[in-house]
């Protein structure tokens, strides 16, 4: 997470279960040294989590804590998210619950 990313992203604050991701860069070389052209890459499923929401209500008017933080490392789903593009960096913002997995 470049320093640039983090403070534009500081300017991005998701609302209830959203949470604001930053796309890992895709694969350019395989394991075994062949460069991948950039047609054939695909787009990246792990992310770093730029910024959360304060989490869903529930019918009590009481705020459910999220499950990520900032600067997790998650796996998102291959399609889903709506894109942001600030500044020439792109961000996408997905529910809480659309997000497959947390990584450690």
């Amino acid at each position: 997470m470049s320093s640039a990313a983090a403070t534009i992203a500081k300017r991005i604050v998701p609302l209830f279960d959203r949470v604001l991701v930053q796309r890992l860069a895709a694969e350019t070389k395989s394991k075994g040294g062949i460069l991948i052209p950039e047609k054939a890459q695909t787009k990246g499923l792990e992310a770093t989590v730029m910024a959360v929401g304060p989490g869903v209500r529930t019918e009590a008017g009481n705020h459910l804590p999220m499950a990520v933080q900032v600067g997790d490392k998650v796996l998102l789903p291959e399609f889903g998210g709506a894109k942001i593009e600030m500044e020439g960096t792109e961000f996408q913002i997905f529910r809480e619950a659309d997000i497959v997995a947390k990584l450690s």
